[in-house]
């Protein structure tokens, strides 16, 4: 806790249900963004974000926390529903994603459940592009569904037409990731923006793989994006972590009908009607308020605090990321034991284009690749290898490979396997950060063994 600063200073600095906060500087550059944004200290207090470790706040009188409880002020009470050092590195997130403001959940799974859960209800409906990750795919065709609410999944590379014939009059969003997990499937985000304007429905993006560095959802069209900070923002594989960011860019009132959760009076806060009370940050209120408020999937501090660590070196590792990868993708590429290989950095690779357009600079560090001789010669060649670790993991400093089919996706039957996008000889490869030629020679060796 700062000695030299009184709490409600910070508290009306940096919540991040302001609607002009002090952190989006957007005449900054992004690298400038990854290292200075969120804390800003003052005199005498602590150059490096601190951690609020505590799950409460003090106030000097009752009509203070009654005001808190009723959303008259702004202010922190109990870390469940928000906690400085969280919202300082919310304030980062939301600077490098160029939204009016973000918060963070325990995970990208409870990312992606409160973005959606935050508009709908039983009874609704949402267009998900298939080639998502298996653990969503599974939140969303089973687990929500037992909540009643349905979803339709759709091939993202159909036409604009065929996609438009899966909404229905109580669709809610459209969701898709930017580069899908583990497909590496690069989205067509124009195709999908304008559809979801047409259909008055909000874009969500999961924007977990690319990053902020290498491609910006929201200067596209999106209007909610979602992140696991677990992986490359993190980058180091010690905090579990996700991130909701507000565009502020959809007309809730627009359609008032479609979204009454947000356009209409919450009667659990005495009536107040988001949409009027904090205009652009309604459905970034509404999500803090009301679902952290009764789920309680909050990020812990100390995870943020090294969220924040990885944060400042995102812009570096990221182009270390493709670089490596490009270069494994290419050899790969060249390998006789190999059947296939999964980059859009490959000139031939089907989302090469999409992923010029979109992601110039890289889309990240991760490739997907098949063996000759499927599932077993899969499973054989990563028992081969030797500092490429198998583990239920991707995206951060270190290589590392999984084999979906037999681990992340194993919940999914062979046909839903099919619809997502994940063949039983898939293997995922996620390059790290090291010298490539010793990444290269891990791979080398491990198919030297297989012969």
């Amino acid at each position: 806790m700062l000695q030299n600063t009184p709490v409600k200073t910070l508290l009306t600095d940096y919540c991040p249900r302001s609607t002009n906060p002090p952190f989006m500087d957007k005449k900054k550059h992004i690298e400038t963004i990854c290292v200075q944004e969120g804390w800003k200290p003052g005199k005498g207090e602590p150059r490096v974000l601190p951690i609020y470790q505590s799950t409460t706040f003090k106030y000097e009188s009752s009509q203070q926390m009654a005001d808190l409880f009723d959303l008259k002020e702004s202010g922190y009470f109990y870390s469940r529903l928000q906690n400085p050092t969280n919202d300082l590195v919310a304030a980062k997130i939301a600077a490098l994603e160029g939204g009016v403001g973000a918060m963070l959940t325990s995970s990208g799974q409870a990312a992606n459940f409160y973005a959606i859960f935050n508009i709908a209800e039983a009874g609704d409906h949402i267009v998900s592009t298939s080639a998502i990750y298996g653990g969503t795919f599974n939140l969303f065709a089973v687990t929500l569904k037992k909540l009643n609410i349905e979803f339709t999944f759709v091939d993202q590379d159909a036409s604009a037409e065929e996609i438009k014939q899966a909404f229905r009059p109580n669709t809610k969003a459209l969701f898709a990731e930017s580069v899908s997990n583990p497909g590496m499937n690069v989205i067509d985000i124009e195709k999908l923006a304008a559809i979801a304007r047409e259909q008055s429905v909000p874009l969500i993006i999961d924007n977990t793989f690319p990053t902020p560095i290498n491609f910006r959802p929201i200067e596209w069209g999106a209007n909610i994006v979602t992140h696991s900070t677990t992986k490359y923002m993190d980058g180091h594989a010690v905090a579990l972590g996700g991130a909701i960011v507000d565009g502020g860019n959809f007309d809730w009132e627009a359609h008032a009908d479609k979204f009454p959760g947000l356009t209409q009076p919450d009667e659990s806060y005495h009536g107040t009607t988001y949409t009027k009370t904090f205009g652009k940050a309604a459905y970034l209120t509404k999500a803090v308020v009301q679902l952290m408020r009764d789920f309680g999937a909050m990020q812990a501090p100390q995870n943020a605090f090294l969220l924040n660590l990885g944060l400042e070196t995102l812009h570096l590792r990221m182009p270390r990321h493709c670089e490596n990868a490009q270069k494994v993708a290419e050899y790969l590429q060249g390998r006789p034991e190999i059947a296939w290989v999964n980059y859009p950095g490959l000139k031939g690779d089907k989302f090469h284009a999409l992923a010029q357009k979109y992601m110039p600079n890289g889309t990240c560090g991760v490739m997907t690749f098949g063996l000759k001789g499927g599932r077993e010669q899969s499973i054989k060649f990563m028992d081969s290898l030797d500092f490429i670790a198998i583990v239920t993991h991707v995206a951060d400093a270190r290589t590392c490979v999984l084999h979906p089919a037999s681990h992340t996706h194993r919940q999914l039957s062979d046909e839903q396997l099919k619809t997502a996008g994940v063949p039983p000889d898939l293997i995922r490869l996620s390059i790290g950060i090291e010298n490539v030629q010793d990444i290269i020679n891990d791979i080398d060796q491990a198919l030297a063994k297989m012969k």
